[in-house]
């Protein structure tokens, strides 16, 4: 009677243990670590990685180097400068011979000019206006301008993959942590149960085969506990990378989402495609690949236009001979135009034609590969839905069982063992259930990334 009387008190202290279990963090050795300060939701996560991310950093670089770009071309249309100077020493002079009554009565006879050897100097000034060169340039920014459109659609791609990242490390945590909740509470039930079975080994109520059961399933218990353990301080580290920040900043992950219904919305799988379609940046970048190869196509057709310019010329000499002007000045119209290039433009031209058709049929891959993705992430959760109904079946079974279990051994109608499998079933339930869950938002973050979302 006193056993039983002992029992009842062992069975009512396991369940105050359980209990409290989830309101503070053992170590495996036993100590009590105290909760980290830095409470980090999921929402805050996402602004941390979208803000702080080096690989996010990169690609935001790279969009503002494509609107230099942009610039850069735009500065080929506005009037060109040019200054070209000469400095030299002559190695030899040169004569210049003026026959007799060249100039009429001058000079009254032949005149040799021998050219200095004194260092000189020569400089020519152009101011170049382009004029048909406009047309091509124009084009050309056109062109820089759909470059700089690809890289703001890469980087949105870049975040949505970084975003779905953070989602999927940030519900690997969860899982683990309560995995590592659900271990710990086990520990103390084993701990207490090879407490009381000591006591009725020695009272000679249990078998010491019993107390040695309790005690490898309590030796097992602390290794998960530890494996755990570990595997949760790795994924940390992977979300700070993620995050930006040093991999050692400490924090803890609310689990909110637990209590919340998790019921499978009604989308419209049409609906949602259409969307993935209008706003995925794989797609955008595509349709600007293609717009690229047409700009590119029309920039080579316009190099059979001769390139016509305005131009504004000044010449100046420094020491050279007297006889030759100081300056000389002047405004005109320059033409440069290969006329006969032995074919190599319609061979440029029929090769530009090629890219516009790979082009074409890139942007249609894509436009089935984004369908395909959005129906088979649909269909996944779908599956985690249903998994997820599943499991909380089995854990509200697993309760009941326990309870039922429990019971009985008070009536002295089952075992001890009988309790312990008992327990061990509801902790795998609880865990699978977690799991579950954990999975179904997963999916639903896949889901989401496949239709375009930002967060």
């Amino acid at each position: 009677m006193r056993a039983r009387n002992l029992l009842l008190v062992t069975l009512t202290i396991i369940g105050l243990s359980v209990s409290i279990a989830g309101q503070e963090l053992m170590a495996p050795g036993g100590t009590v670590v105290p909760p980290a300060s830095d409470v980090l939701p999921l929402d805050r996560a996402i602004s941390i990685a979208l803000e702080n991310n080096r690989s996010a950093k990169i690609a935001r670089l790279e969009t503002e180097k494509a609107s230099d770009r942009v610039a850069e071309t735009k500065t080929y249309r506005l009037p060109q400068f040019k200054l070209t100077t000469l400095v030299q020493q002559p190695l030899t002079t040169f004569d210049t011979t003026f026959e007799k009554g060249l100039f009429g009565t001058v000079p009254s006879e032949d005149t040799v000019v021998t050219s200095s050897m004194k260092p000189n100097a020569l400089v020519v000034a152009q101011m170049s206006q382009p004029l048909t060169q406009l047309h091509r340039i124009n084009l050309q920014i056109k062109q820089q301008q759909a470059a700089a459109e690809i890289t703001k659609a890469q980087l949105s791609a870049m975040e949505q993959q970084l975003v779905n990242d953070v989602k999927r490390a940030y519900y690997a945590i969860l899982e683990t942590q309560g995995a590592f909740e659900s271990a710990e509470a086990t520990i103390k039930l084993y701990q207490e149960i090879d407490r009381i079975t000591g006591e009725y080994v020695v009272q000679q109520v249990a078998l010491k085969t019993d107390h040695m059961d309790v005690q490898t399933q309590l030796a097992k218990a602390e290794y998960q506990v530890l494996t755990l353990n570990n595997q949760l301080a790795s994924q940390k580290e992977q979300l700070n990378n993620l995050l930006g920040r040093d991999v050692r900043t400490a924090f803890v992950v609310t689990d909110a989402m637990e209590s919340a219904q998790i019921m499978m919305r009604e989308t419209d799988l049409a609906h949602a495609t259409q969307k993935a379609l209008s706003q995925r940046p794989e797609l955008r970048e595509a349709g600007l690949k293609l717009e690229q190869a047409k700009l590119d196509k029309r920039i080579k057709k316009s190099e059979f236009i001769p390139d016509v310019s305005l131009t504004v010329n000044y010449v100046s000499t420094f020491s050279y001979s007297d006889f030759l002007p100081r300056s000389v000045s002047g405004i005109g119209v320059q033409m440069e135009w290969e006329f006969f290039d032995w074919g190599r433009k319609k061979r440029q031209l029929a090769e530009k034609e090629v890219s516009i058709k790979q082009a074409d049929n890139q942007l249609q891959e894509s436009q089935n590969q984004i369908v395909m993705e959005v129906n088979s992430r649909f269909r996944r959760m779908q599956e985690a839905c249903q998994l997820l109904r599943v499991t909380k079946q089995a854990q509200t079974a697993a309760r009941a069982t326990v309870q039922m279990v429990t019971y009985r051994y008070r009536q002295d109608a089952v075992l001890l063992k009988d309790v312990l499998k008992a327990q061990a079933s509801l902790a795998d339930s609880n865990y699978e259930y977690q799991k579950a869950l954990l999975s179904f938002w997963t999916a639903k973050a896949d889901f989401e990334k496949a239709i375009g979302e930002d967060k």
